[in-house]
């Protein structure tokens, strides 16, 4: 019975159009299944995935994989990872890069599917604004300070910046993030994978 709640609730949001204005119109993009272990919670599609339609198939993805240390085969296996952004349409481009999230679709669908989701063990929270609806503690701290903090959430939870080549002088600046902690990241998603 789960599971026929769990493919209406996919259907309904794949036919969503809460956004109708979306500059590429609405194309929700996400993956999820009642046994998923794992949780991404990121930001919104970007334009590269909204054309492939595929959640992290783009740089940030590819290095987003290497800090899991997960094949593709994996990270795309729904039983294994959901991936649930906070806005599940490609928002458009702003002045300093892809808009925010709307607000519209977190409201919408958001608390649904987190409920569906009856086996998560690992919610790897990446960006403000998921930071903001998953760890209401951490909603005045930077992402680096909630990042930091990552030993007062696990191994529920991990905050991790966002996986984009323009964090990459973010990386170099904080080079404990690579050398200590995707190291345990790692060991972890490979016991629940």
């Amino acid at each position: 019975m789960k599971s026929n709640r769990n493919t209406d609730l996919i259907g309904s949001i794949m036919s969503c159009d809460l956004c109708e204005d979306l500059p590429l119109g609405p194309r929700p993009i996400l993956q999820f299944n009642a046994a998923s272990k794992i949780l991404i919670a990121g930001q919104a599609p970007g334009r590269i995935t909204h054309h492939k339609g595929i959640p992290f198939d783009d740089p940030s993805g590819d290095r987003l994989r290497d800090w899991l240390g997960v094949s593709r085969e994996t990270f795309y296996d729904a039983s294994k990872i959901a991936i649930l952004p906070m806005g599940f349409c490609y928002p458009g481009t702003g002045n300093s890069g892809d808009l925010p999230p709307r607000s519209e679709c977190a409201k919408a669908w958001r608390s649904r599917v987190l409920q569906a989701l009856g086996s998560v063990e690992l919610t790897i929270v990446i960006g403000r604004y998921a930071i903001n609806w998953h760890l209401h503690d951490y909603a005045n701290h930077s992402v680096t300070e909630a990042v930091k903090a990552w030993s007062d959430l696990w191994p529920e939870k991990i905050v991790l910046p966002h996986p984009s080549p323009r964090n990459n002088r973010w990386l170099k600046s904080n080079p404990w993030f690579s050398n200590s902690l995707i190291p345990l990241l790692q060991d972890r998603v490979r016991a629940m994978t």
